[in-house]
């Protein structure tokens, strides 16, 4: 985040306004809040589907969760900027590499799932 001359770049990242959004949002609180909030609208939006299109729903929503590998790589990352000094940053990178095979294996187990359902309604050529 320097330029050559040594000095500190004008980054997204060095800005004040960036950099205390990044503070609060780390806040538990605010990481809870934000989880109750997504729980609460999956549910309702989850209660209102037909039986019928329950199952190609949850096998789409599992191939769509890629996104918890992005949070998981970003998680890794900014353990690894501790470069593991200490006890919990080797934790948070453990813990990252973790998070980053288990969501790998839902979105693949996912796209499986809605493979084999996409190839029931296929019909057999002769």
């Amino acid at each position: 985040m320097f330029d050559r001359d040594g000095k500190r770049a004008s980054t997204l990242a060095n800005h004040p306004y960036f950099h205390n959004t990044i503070t609060i949002m780390i806040h538990p609180l605010i990481l809870i809040l934000v989880f109750v909030v997504c729980t609460i609208a999956g549910y309702f939006i989850i209660k209102n589907v037909p039986s019928l299109l329950h199952t190609p729903l949850m096998s789409g929503m599992n191939a769509l969760s890629g996104v918890t590998i992005v949070g998981a790589i970003t998680a890794t990352g900014l353990a690894a900027l501790g470069n593991c000094r200490d006890s919990l940053a080797c934790l948070g990178e453990v813990l990252g590499f973790v998070a980053i095979v288990l969501a790998a294996i839902n979105v693949f187990g996912g796209f499986g799932i809605t493979h084999r359902m996409l190839r029931m309604f296929n019909k057999k050529r002769k």
